[in-house]
């Protein structure tokens, strides 16, 4: 493809583009070379390296005083990030017809899930995006971040549409949207689950985090487009300022909630009976998954879903027949107990896992499992190294407060030592255990089970590593449970 192709008003060299990249270890022939400002290193460090490599063209910020060799074209823009994302999105063209996207600190993986499954349930070619990877009837494969660089999402968004895929749900990360990663996607609708302190130690304030999740609403999706707002939730109300000061038809959810009005939600097992009342009516649905907040989710899925065209009265039925993304509030197995007379099993206890890891959701998971507890409710839980610190007492708190039996364990300490992390968790942890093995954590608490009591295993959820120093360990909760399960 010609860099004219790509590139407006071209003012130089029009050379051919084989590829893109911002990595300059994966430069080939012909490639552009985005040097971007990094957090750590300029990338314009790089561009040798790149031109070594054969790169054709080189973007990078306007500062940039350096000089490239005759007929290579220098794109020196204010924003590079942007431009990376705009030539992303036309060199790798075309991209579903329809693409949804979900932001919010909660929820999100669940909410690009059940689109997808409702999609799939109508008949709908769809696909989500996101913290598990990409997940369609054709497959799926792994991500590296929740929200991919522009070149590794256009290149999925391509390999989709070839596919024959033609809807996508998309979870919107702060970091994403923060790095314009998303800004050369046409949205038909967006949608906001909900704002608590997250990824302070990248946005360094909870308002400076707040405004990239905004960013979503303010800056990318289109005025033609829908925003589906979770009426109940912590930020709602300055979501939709933003969308009504650019006169984006807004549709809200939940107990608020004006186009699916939540107007009852009765636990029935692990299920939950809602009670909905929309513009066609009122409905019943028996939603198979346990917590007031995934309940919630679905409701924000049901409307992006409807935001898309399809009619809420084909949605609604669908309800029914959702699964919970793996590793969000998920029934991983039980320890089961026999009666005295050892006729048959009695009573159990369940073990879930949650992919908790901050204090709103660690707190929202504990919640939302205290109604099924007979007995005693256990957690185990950690926090990350390398990441916002403030929250690890606020966890801790939470967890000895919510919870009658709490485990602290290690997560992914990454750089940091995994002792200094469980101190600063066990100082708000009172009456808390300190065990850094996770496996020997989740094998402790499993073996501390009795008959009605209830396990949650939080913070990894879906993931198969743990990340120590640089290495990434191989590790499951899953697996941990199963082997934990087994031994009782």
């Amino acid at each position: 493809m010609k860099l004219s192709e790509l590139i407006e008003g071209l003012d130089g060299p029009d050379v051919e583009i084989t590829g893109i990249t911002a990595d300059s270890r994966e430069v080939r022939d012909g490639f552009l070379f985005a040097a971007l400002p990094g957090v750590v290193v300029d990338g314009t460090k790089f561009i040798d390296q790149a031109l070594s490599q054969g790169a054709a063209a080189i973007l990078t910020h306007e500062n940039y005083e350096g000089s490239l060799p005759e007929g290579v074209p220098l794109l020196q823009q204010v924003d590079p990030r942007l431009g990376l994302a705009e030539l992303s999105a036309r060199f790798y063209a075309p991209q579903p017809d329809l693409i949804v996207g979900v932001t919010g600190t909660n929820g999100k993986t669940s909410v690009a899930s059940f689109v997808r499954q409702i999609w799939e349930q109508i008949g709908i070619d769809g696909a989500s995006l996101g913290t598990i990877g990409v997940v369609s009837k054709h497959g799926s494969k792994k991500l590296d971040h929740t929200t991919p660089d522009p070149v590794t999402l256009h290149k999925a968004l391509k390999e989709l549409t070839e596919q024959g895929v033609d809807h996508l749900a998309l979870e919107a990360s702060s970091h994403g949207l923060a790095q314009r990663r998303l800004d050369g996607l046409n949205f038909t609708a967006a949608a906001f689950t909900n704002i608590t302190r997250d990824h302070l130690d990248y946005h360094e304030t909870f308002e400076a985090y707040f405004n990239e999740k905004k960013r979503l609403f303010s800056e990318l999706l289109g005025e033609n487009g829908i925003a589906v707002i979770d009426a109940d939730a912590p930020g709602a109300g300055r979501v939709i300022e933003v969308c009504e000061a650019r006169h984006i038809n807004v549709m809200t959810i939940g107990r608020k909630g004006r186009y699916l009005n939540l107007k009852n939600c009765e636990i029935d097992g692990f299920s939950q009976k809602l009670t909905l009342v929309h513009h066609r009516g009122t409905s019943e649905i028996d939603l198979p998954l346990v917590g007031d907040f995934q309940a919630s989710n679905v409701l924000v899925a049901a409307a992006l879903v409807a935001a898309g065209g399809v009619s809420i009265l084909e949605i609604l039925p669908v309800l029914e027949t959702l699964k919970g993304p793996k590793g969000r509030l998920e029934l991983a197995g039980s320890k089961d107990f026999i009666k005295e007379t050892g006729k048959e099993l009695s009573q159990r206890a369940p073990v879930f896992i949650d992919y908790a890891h901050t204090p709103d959701a660690l707190e929202t998971a504990i919640k939302a499992l205290l109604p099924y507890k007979q007995g005693r409710l256990h957690v185990v839980f950690g926090c990350g190294g390398d990441r916002d610190k403030g929250k690890r007492p606020m966890m801790g708190e939470i967890a000895s407060r919510l919870a009658d039996c709490v485990y602290v364990t290690d997560d992914n300490p990454r750089g940091e030592d995994p002792s200094v992390i469980r101190s600063e968790i066990m100082a708000a942890a009172k009456g808390a255990q300190e065990i850094g093995d996770r496996a020997l954590a989740i094998q402790t608490a499993v073996d501390g089970l009795s008959s009605g009591d209830i396990l949650l295993v939080a913070g990894k959820g879906h993931e198969t590593g743990q990340i120590v120093g640089s290495e990434i360990l191989p590790f499951s909760d899953h697996e941990a449970v199963e082997a934990a399960l087994e031994n009782n």
